[in-house]
């Protein structure tokens, strides 16, 4: 039973309920003065509040994602360090594997309105891996397009979070499918998925010194396992990115670091800078100099600037990052571009974002450079 499954949430509601009129109905045969009827009560006081806190508690992670998987819940990574050989003389396993199709109720038939496929990655460079969600366009299964190669974009989510939110939460698929059939943007693949690449350790798409290479995950396993299984448009260029708070900063860094890949990137409500802490630990091995390589703002100030354009987003008033956000668009020049979005008020949270992602995805689309 999946920790986000409808069931478990099923069985903790009515595990709930049935404490609940347990204690209610044992209550009065509990309440003589006795040890025993002492011990009673508190039992069933204990049994109550537990199933009524393990009620919220699941709704509450269904709504913030912060956990997807019991593993994840436990600590125990789910990261390939090391991707072994197999028996046929060295031949690697599939870098992406498609583990079925997502229901999430686009109109019509997947030639009508696309199609969204839960996948896991496997980097062969890194030895990293992660699950996520892939959403295909309509054109990709007509017969008229078979031979076509489609633009890329990723959209990351925030850290603590699930991939799944950018299907319930950020609604990206909906709003990809919805534009596309009405013309508003060009056939596009969307590759949904989290900033952490190892489910104990927030990274921030960094490459750890000795530790997890989650920016070379992002950089080249990503894009390597995307262009093995799928039609992907392969031109300097043509592929993009997108992210909310720290998949904001992912996303950013992901164009700024790799321009030849990515051109555009969009962060909304983005940290600048990778953040430490007792969930990343060390993520620049003591070096002041590695640590300033993975602020953006300071690339944009000391480093040449990549040929990439640029969009960051935040509210003059709920938003914490708006002065930074004016630092880092001040501090872009030419071939780099910044586009800013702001707002008068918002919030650092899903309603926000969500009322943001039709504009930013039209603003990839017309950034992103294809064959075609």
């Amino acid at each position: 039973m999946g920790l986000t499954s409808q069931s478990l949430l099923t069985v903790l509601v009515l595990t709930a309920a049935a404490a609940t009129i347990a204690t209610l109905w044992l209550w009065p045969r509990a309440a003589r003065r006795r040890p025993l009827a002492w011990v009673a009560r508190v039992a069933l006081l204990a049994v109550t509040q537990a199933s009524v806190i393990a009620v919220l508690l699941v709704l509450a992670n269904n709504t913030y994602g912060f956990y997807s998987t019991w593993n994840e819940l436990l600590g125990h990574t789910s990261s390939r360090q090391t991707l072994r050989p197999g028996a046929d003389g060295g031949k690697r396993p599939p870098a992406l594997v498609v583990k079925g199709q997502e229901s999430i109720g686009l109109k019509g038939t997947r030639e009508k309105a696309g199609q969204v496929d839960r996948i896991e990655i496997r980097g062969p460079v890194s030895g990293l891996g992660m699950d996520g969600y892939a959403y295909l366009p309509p054109q990709y299964f007509r017969k008229e397009h078979a031979k076509d190669t489609f633009p890329v974009v990723v959209a990351i989510t925030g850290q603590p979070g699930v991939s799944k939110n950018l299907i319930t939460q950020l609604k990206i698929p909906q709003a990809a499918s919805a534009a596309v059939m009405d013309g508003r943007i060009r056939p596009t693949i969307y590759l949904l998925v989290r900033p952490s690449v190892v489910a104990d350790r927030d990274t921030n798409c960094t490459d750890v010194p000795g530790g997890p290479q989650a920016l070379t995950f992002f950089n080249q396993d990503l894009p390597l396992a995307v262009s093995e299984r799928y039609r992907a448009d392969g031109a300097p260029g043509s592929w993009g990115a997108v992210g909310n708070s720290t998949g904001g900063y992912c996303a950013l860094k992901l164009a700024m670091t790799n321009p030849a890949r990515y051109g555009a990137a969009a962060g909304l409500s983005a940290d600048y800078f990778a953040r430490q802490d007792g969930g990343t630990g060390d993520l620049y091995g003591g070096s002041k100099a590695y640590r300033n390589e993975n602020d953006l703002t300071w690339r944009l100030e000391h480093l040449p600037s990549p040929p990439v354009s640029l969009l960051v987003s935040t509210s003059k008033k709920g938003e914490e990052n708006y002065e930074p956000t004016l630092r880092f668009a001040a501090a872009a020049k030419p071939p780099a571009r910044v586009d800013k979005l702001v707002r008068d008020e918002g919030g650092h949270n899903f309603q926000t974002w969500r009322e943001e992602y039709p504009l930013v995805l039209r603003w990839l689309d017309k950034e992103l450079r294809t064959r075609s």
